[in-house]
């Protein structure tokens, strides 16, 4: 899941960002950076907040020239953590094309399980995935 540019990004999101007053990791997501002041790879965080039944999503992506590097492996394990630490999520998901291919792998390196197959309303027919708290 690339998240190369601003057209990629929803609407809806973009709204959220622009009416906060502060920084919240459920909405706002975080860049992935190499070093100090640290350059931009790329992009990870959640598709919103957990649900009432513990439910989070994932997203991340790479920069093109950045990606084959574990950049993204590290990002979805570091937020899969964050929201396991948390205290409100039990189960954390992801969507991934239909198809096996970079995300998949990302995934099955973190623990995730493909659990089936679902309509998402902006990307059509996708693989579910998802991983239990410990």
């Amino acid at each position: 899941m690339t998240t190369s540019g601003k057209a990629e990004l929803s609407a809806d999101w973009l709204a959220q960002v622009e009416a906060a007053t502060s920084a919240d990791p459920w909405i706002h997501g975080y860049n992935i950076t190499l070093g100090v002041p640290g350059k931009v790879v790329g992009t990870c965080g959640f598709k919103g907040p957990p649900s009432n039944d513990g439910i989070v999503e994932i997203a991340y992506g790479v920069n093109p020239e950045n990606e084959n590097q574990g950049y993204a492996t590290e990002a979805a394990q570091a937020i899969t953590a964050y929201a396991f630490n948390s205290g409100k999520v039990g189960i954390v998901r992801a969507h991934t094309l239909p198809e096996s291919n970079a995300s998949t792998r990302i995934l099955s390196k973190c623990g995730f399980q493909r659990v089936g197959e679902v309509i998402d309303p902006e990307d059509g027919l996708v693989w579910r995935w998802g991983i239990r708290k410990a």
